[in-house]
């Protein structure tokens, strides 16, 4: 046994015995003060030696059967105290009463958070390994390139346009799980007003165009409403939603502005998890999706966010598969909807 376990041992020990303690005298004063009492009521005077004797002997009695009754009392408490020392307390017992059931109860309850925080925590550990590794490898691999003295200038201009790719998708990736961790623990902070969804849509459109063109897919936006959110939060659910589609799609992605909210569509082959499950931070599971293994935490902290903002405007992100518009109507996309409470033309 270590020299902690040691101390706690005895620290709970003695918190024991201060609880028989207290047992042992409310019991002892509640048989012997009354018998004092009496006593002292009959006799009205001094007491004689073989009296007092008596009192000794009645106060001794008292405080063995003070003594022993708190041992009983406190029976359940010290068995649980020993079968927690042991990890096997959550099993109640006939004879416990029921404050030592709600303790069993509230310890089991205690270990459940706790073995939850840690498995996300390796799992955030798990993301930031494997988030973290590919661009930091990718990056010293350029920088070792960029170092040879005979490099063409051309050469070395394009290596600093990958480094600086490399470093703003580090700094992208940094910047969501630290909101994901800060999301995880505390409310969203809004400042809403009056916001254009088209325009928000477009603006969007219009920065990840890029990364469409570069996948040779179709971006496109529809659909009118102004709602009243926070639109630097609102662009940056969108957002993730919006790169998660281009990331997936086949051949197009499309921003549609509807009277439940915002809408990301895609053609690509949609989740195989519930929703649920797959929105969340840090998640200790991993998941394939689109036929590639994706480590845990990985797939999950862009929609937890996505969540997150939109259950801080009072509503809430949602997942459906519905077949395309004709000619395309075979084929089923994907929609990620980030409903809003009151959305106006």
């Amino acid at each position: 046994m270590s020299t902690g376990e040691v101390t706690v041992r005895a620290a709970s020990v003695s918190q024991q015995g201060t609880l028989r303690t207290q047992f042992t005298l409310v019991i002892f004063l509640l048989a012997f003060l009354p018998n004092l009492v009496l006593t002292l009521t009959a006799r009205s005077g001094t007491l004689d030696p073989a009296l007092t004797g008596w009192m000794v002997l009645v106060a001794a009695l008292c405080g063995l059967v003070g003594y022993g009754l708190s041992g009983v009392l406190l029976r359940p408490l010290s068995r649980l105290e020993a079968e927690v020392q042991r990890g096997n307390f959550a099993q109640p017992h006939a004879d416990d009463p029921a404050e030592i059931r709600a303790l069993r109860g509230a310890f089991t309850r205690l270990l459940a958070r706790l073995s939850t925080e840690q498995a996300r925590r390796n799992a955030f550990m798990a993301t930031l390994v494997h988030d973290l590794k590919t661009p930091l490898i990718a990056t010293g691999h350029l920088i070792r390139i960029l170092t040879e003295p005979d490099l063409p200038a051309g050469e070395r201009a394009e290596i600093g346009r990958e480094l600086l790719t490399e470093n703003a998708r580090l700094l992208a990736l940094v910047g969501q799980m630290a909101d994901a961790h800060r999301f995880e623990r505390e409310e969203v902070r809004l400042t809403t007003r009056p916001t254009d969804l088209r325009r928000l849509a477009d603006g969007v459109a219009r920065r990840l165009e890029p990364q469409a063109q570069a996948r040779g897919l179709t971006l496109s936006v529809c659909g009118q409403g102004c709602a009243l959110t926070d639109p630097a939060a609102l662009e940056r659910a969108v957002t993730n939603l919006a790169e998660n589609a281009l990331r997936y799609a086949r051949t197009r992605v499309e921003l549609a502005v509807t009277p439940a909210g915002v809408e990301v569509r895609d053609d690509g082959p949609g989740l195989n998890v519930p929703l649920s499950e797959l929105a969340q931070p840090f998640n200790a599971q991993p998941a394939t999706i689109a036929g590639q293994q994706y480590a845990a935490g990985m797939t999950g902290l862009g929609l937890f966010i996505a969540r997150r903002i939109a259950e801080a405007h009072g509503g809430s992100l949602t997942y459906t598969r519905a077949p395309l518009a004709p000619p395309a109507s075979a084929t089923a996309h994907t929609i990620f909807t980030v409903n809003l409470p009151e959305v106006t033309p």
